[in-house]
């Protein structure tokens, strides 16, 4: 395969990310969420019934086998949206390009068991929502840790509740602030290094968009796609897609 060649891939590739993207509602990722607090049908059903913001994690759901335990009873799903999980396969696509291999056009292209051991990252057994996580405060986790949670896949991961402070200004214009008063976020977290949770750099944190979208078998807590890559670190995704082999058609 020439360069040119790779390079007419990418532009291909970076034309459909494009289009996905924008393909995406933004009002259902603002802060608080936008959503029916209740919904008729399980986790799967959710999934299946927005193809404008998950269509690309309903098929990584199918390639990697894990429909049916989004579709067991008691499970809590926080779901990366489209634009989170075209991040991965775009910073996968740099680093193939970088070494002269064949770029990722498709989903299935990846190996089926590197989308399954990222995904079991964001599913959990028993049904979690925001009232029954503790604080999290990401620059004191001393004080306030959140709690270490086990992922379905078994990775160590952690899940709080950000309370923000509330900012404003007197009639002097001098800045006021009152701590934990604000509105409260949701986030889940992969810790890289368990042994020193807290310290600079120890975990990598995913806000939550939309939370407690309550399910027939669980509930569903929908990802803030602008600051989170599928997979969490994209050098270990880049490392499991690369070291299994790409599936080349």
């Amino acid at each position: 395969m020439n360069m040119k060649t790779h390079i007419i891939k990418n532009l291909i590739f970076v034309g459909l990310l494009g289009f996905l993207l924008s393909s995406c509602q933004d009002k259902y990722f603002e802060d608080s969420g936008i959503h029916d607090a209740v919904y008729d049908g399980t986790v799967m059903d959710y999934i299946k019934n927005r193809p404008d913001v998950f269509d690309s994690l309903n098929t990584i759901i199918q390639l990697s086998g894990l429909e049916s335990v989004l579709d067991q009873e008691g499970v809590t799903f926080f779901a990366p949206g489209d634009p989170s999980i075209r991040k991965a396969l775009y910073e996968l696509n740099e680093n193939l390009f970088a070494i002269g291999r064949d770029t990722v056009l498709t989903l299935d292209q990846v190996d089926p068991s590197v989308w399954r051991e990222y995904l079991s990252m964001y599913i959990y057994n028993d049904t979690y929502v925001l009232k029954d996580i503790p604080q999290l405060d990401t620059l004191n986790m001393n004080i306030f840790p959140g709690q270490g949670f086990i992922s379905y896949g078994g990775q160590n991961m952690n899940i709080g509740v950000n309370y923000n402070d509330v900012i404003s200004e007197n009639s002097s214009g001098q800045k006021q602030v009152v701590k934990y008063a604000g509105y409260r976020q949701l986030f889940l977290s992969y810790i890289l290094d368990i042994s020193n949770v807290g310290s600079f750099g120890s975990i990598i944190n995913a806000p939550v968009a939309s939370s407690d979208i309550r399910t027939t078998n669980g509930v569903i807590h929908a990802l803030e796609y602008r600051r989170h890559t599928f997979g969490f670190s994209s050098a270990n995704f880049i490392n499991s897609a690369y070291s299994k082999g790409i599936i080349y058609k």
